[in-house]
């Protein structure tokens, strides 16, 4: 008889080996098909939170039309929206016109300005060392990285075109979206969901409108001030800055680039003047601009905004780098209220108790 129980046993022990070992390769298995799904639709996800953040931007005008008219919230949110919609339409009627030309015009003469600048560049040692650095095999890389850069999902227009509808779909009925998040949580922990919710809506609507506070305050700055110095298609080059705003540390780079490139045409003493009037506008921004959004935003470490950008850059393209910010300022807030404060909490419990 014991001479039976021993195979019976080992038996047992191999079959329970072979159980785990197919457990461990279903669950990797499992993951990986998990990552490859979230990476496919991480650009539709980004585009689900730039609606969100149209959102935002409906009901937070909403709300201000409600506070100052009194009128009912179906009826300031239908001006918020339809009146967003007809005003953008106007600008873009009214000045659509005169950017057309200005945009052609800097088509037409960016491959002159381009010669210049090198031209320019080569009249000088570390001139020199910049257009060997740009030439041969890194020119090539530098225009596939630019163009994985601006690589997405459905194309600009596309992309564009969805954000559109589903922030206005968000805006119609925003407590349907909440509700059906909330029914994914425990009973138990739906106060804390909703407090989190709440809270990340709080911070994106003060970013929100702090940014396009700045947008709108760059724009002018830089339109107004390339006119006066004389360097042409100055609305279009302050509408490219006031767009590239949106981006954090590489916008403003990239937005200075082809306004120094036409004032080194002139010469060279006025791209340097260019170049410190996006200089001194930036710096006026981040000075006004810049604590109005802190009132409302949590204290973003630079060195992670920066991070974030580089991996939301590598991930997604554009639409990654735009949407960094307010997605590592929602990172933040979940450590924050599902660990950091659960933390604290324990530690004056413990505390207290001794």
């Amino acid at each position: 008889m014991p001479a039976n129980n021993k195979p019976s046993g080992t038996t047992k022990k191999e079959l329970s080996y072979i159980g785990k070992v197919w457990q461990t390769v279903a669950i990797v298995a499992l993951l990986v098909v998990f990552i490859l799904i979230a990476r496919v639709a991480f650009n539709v996800l980004l585009m689900a939170l730039a609606g969100s953040l149209i959102a935002v931007y409906f009901h937070g005008l909403g709300d201000l039309i409600q506070r100052k008219t009194r009128l009912s919230r179906k009826f300031a949110m239908a001006i918020s929206v339809c009146g967003t919609i007809i005003i953008l339409g106007f600008l873009f009627w009214f000045i659509g016109a005169k950017i057309q030309v200005q945009v052609t015009q800097l088509s037409n003469t960016l491959p002159h300005t381009i010669n210049t600048a090198k031209a320019k560049l080569n009249e000088s040692v570390a001139g020199q060392k910049v257009l060997e650095g740009l030439s041969g095999d890194n020119s090539k890389k530098l225009y596939d990285t630019v163009q994985t850069f601006f690589n997405t999902s459905f194309g600009v227009l596309g992309d564009l075109y969805i954000i559109m509808f589903l922030g206005i779909f968000f805006t119609a009925s925003p407590s349907l979206y909440k509700d059906g998040m909330l029914v994914l949580i425990p009973a138990d922990k739906k106060p804390i969901a909703s407090h989190i919710i709440d809270r990340i809506s709080l911070v994106l609507k003060g970013w929100l409108k702090g940014m396009l506070l700045s947008m709108v305050l760059i724009t002018i700055l830089i339109a107004v001030g390339l006119t006066i110095i004389g360097i042409p298609v100055a609305m279009v080059l302050g509408l490219i800055t006031g767009i590239l705003e949106i981006i954090p540390n590489f916008g403003p780079l990239i937005a200075m680039v082809p306004g120094v490139l036409l004032g080194l045409t002139v010469g060279t003493g006025t791209a340097v003047v260019v170049a410190l009037l996006y200089i001194v506008s930036q710096t006026i921004v981040a000075n006004i601009v810049t604590p109005l959004i802190q009132k409302k935003m949590i204290n973003l470490p630079p060195a992670l905004t920066l991070i974030s950008q580089l991996i939301m850059g590598a991930l997604s393209g554009a639409l990654g780098i735009i949407l960094a910010v307010p997605l590592l300022a929602m990172l933040i807030i979940l450590i924050d209220e599902l660990y950091v404060k659960k933390m604290d909490q324990a530690g004056a419990e413990t505390g207290s108790s001794t």
